[in-house]
């Protein structure tokens, strides 16, 4: 779904897949409409994703992590619910607010330990993340286009290069920035701007796509072109995030790229 474009520029024509290249024969969007078939607006060089939340839902192995390390600590367990809202902002900060929830505080020492340790499990925690329908076709349709892809997230980059090993996304993504690759992470923009610099292209050809606040924010600060996939982990409505564009299905990812201008 669209709720509107970005700003407009000039555009010239990319090539259209094979969709018999990509192992599908059809793939229609969830309108109707054929993935394959769309063009991206010329002008359009590289699509940018977030990855926890938007590519893949991999919050039941945060959860699972989670409570491994405050067993070892001999701390309350925190619900699904709770591990799931802590999500956004990197490892140390979900190890902080977990910390919180279930000690009341966060002890320097403590939390540096509870790190540590959540660190070493969540680098091994990929058997129950799932990828989100549709996500391997869009992906293979979007580089057929001759888009670059990009990925910039706030999961640590141990874990991070584990899950896209696990999934075989390793040659999928040339530029990739975790929440540990800089000293500062999303929502400060300097993430993503260093995904924009390493593949080469500035923020009027690239199109950033995530599913929460802090993406909706980090797009913002960058000056990018912001898309929202709405079943990931935000915590507010859609309509406060000021994305340029949203959708719920990724077969309509396509479409979305096409009608959307980037600034």
């Amino acid at each position: 779904m669209i709720s509107r474009g970005c700003a407009r520029r000039a555009w010239r024509s990319l090539p259209v897949p094979d969709p018999q290249t990509h192992g599908r024969a059809g793939g229609t969007g969830a309108s109707g409409g054929s993935i394959w078939g769309k063009k991206m607006k010329p002008g359009l060089r590289a699509v940018i994703f977030d990855l926890d939340g938007t590519l893949i839902d991999s919050a039941p192995d945060i959860w699972r992590a989670a409570n491994a390390v405050l067993a070892e600590a001999g701390l309350a367990e925190v619900s699904f619910a709770q591990s799931r809202s802590f999500i956004g902002r990197g490892a140390r900060v979900f190890v902080e607010r977990m910390e919180r929830a279930v000690a009341g505080g966060n002890d320097p020492l403590r939390t540096d330990h509870l790190h540590k340790r959540f660190l070493h499990y969540y680098e091994r925690a990929h058997e129950g993340t799932r990828v989100y329908p549709h996500v391997p076709e869009m992906l293979a349709a979007l580089q057929g286009q001759g888009l670059a892809l990009g990925l910039c997230t706030n999961k640590p980059l141990g874990p991070t290069h584990a899950v896209l090993a696990h999934l075989g996304w390793e040659s999928v993504f040339p530029v990739v920035i975790g929440g540990d690759s800089l000293p500062v992470a999303k929502p400060d923009p300097a993430p993503l701007l260093a995904v924009l610099d390493a593949l080469g292209h500035g923020p009027a050809e690239v199109v950033y796509i995530g599913d929460s606040e802090t993406d909706a924010e980090t797009a913002s600060r960058a000056g990018l072109c912001f898309g929202l996939f709405t079943e990931g982990y935000r915590k507010g409505a859609v309509a406060d995030l000021g994305a340029q564009f949203h959708f719920s299905d990724y077969r309509d990812l396509p479409a979305a790229l096409h009608r959307a201008r980037v600034a």
